[in-house]
């Protein structure tokens, strides 16, 4: 049977609890669950531990940081991986019950799997298809993740850009899954789907695009008013750290990393 670990990073705010609930059953509904003996490894900020009883209930492990970021939380559970595979899951995020499904196959001709999300509102009203490969879809053995390393945790916003940076460098192969309508050819994904475009053109030549079987995403992504991105929207000072970070992506690596 394989391994699985699936790493939460998971802020405490009003709706932490149905947020990771949600999350893990989007997991346990899997269609390939029961090939693998999975671990969820929950990464909180330092003092925001969950009650053994919430953890017991979820059916989780809950490891508190030494401080108070994303990158802190992902990383804490991230040292405590070393076999078997490993994926991501924001606490807000969920999987469609294919997604293990076709990671699985994906992993067999990569060292790196990636997806498209479908982004749905705090009303449950889709709002569009997401290209970029946020980590909720990304699945790999513990040997790519081992191979890169740890997030940076000098970044407060574009951590994920940062690691893919990291993961072009290394020149390991990558697959990223699009939906069975999507186009998959370069000069396709540029007239129509720029995003795609941006994942093929910004990931050093390393990557291709594989469509699933099904018509929608794999991966469905919440957008609300606390997440990271409506608050670099909204927020002056947010803002300025994230044009100051991707300066420094553009500084290390000549471009934004896809």
């Amino acid at each position: 049977m394989n391994k699985l670990t699936i790493i939460i990073p998971s802020r405490k705010q009003e709706k932490q609890f149905s947020f990771l609930q949600r999350a893990a059953e989007s997991v346990r509904k899997q269609s390939i669950e029961n090939q693998f003996a999975i671990t969820f490894l929950v990464g909180v900020d330092k003092d925001c531990r969950l009650e053994l009883a919430i953890s017991d209930i979820l059916g989780v492990q809950c490891i508190e940081s030494d401080g108070a970021s994303q990158a802190k939380a992902l990383n804490v559970a991230i040292r405590q991986v070393h076999e078997g595979y490993v994926a991501f899951l924001e606490d807000d995020d969920q999987w469609m019950p294919d997604y293990l499904n076709f990671a699985m196959k994906a992993i067999a001709f990569c060292d790196f799997v990636s997806s498209t999300q479908a982004e749905f509102n705090e009303a449950d009203e889709l709002i569009r298809v997401n290209d970029f490969p946020t980590p909720s879809g990304w699945f790999m053995p513990a040997s790519t993740l081992k191979k890169i390393g740890e997030f940076n945790e000098s970044y407060r916003f574009h951590l994920d850009n940062e690691w893919l940076g990291r993961l072009s460098e290394s020149k390991l192969k990558r697959i990223h899954m699009v939906e069975a309508t999507a186009p998959v050819q370069k000069s396709d994904t540029q007239e129509v789907r720029p995003w795609l475009a941006n994942v093929l053109n910004l990931s050093d030549g390393l990557c291709s695009l594989a469509r699933h079987g099904s018509p929608y995403p794999l991966v469905r992504r919440l957008v609300h008013s606390n997440s990271g991105m409506a608050q670099i929207a909204t927020n002056s000072e947010y803002s300025e750290t994230s044009k100051r970070e991707y300066e420094s992506l553009v500084n290390r690596f000549g471009v934004i990393p896809w």
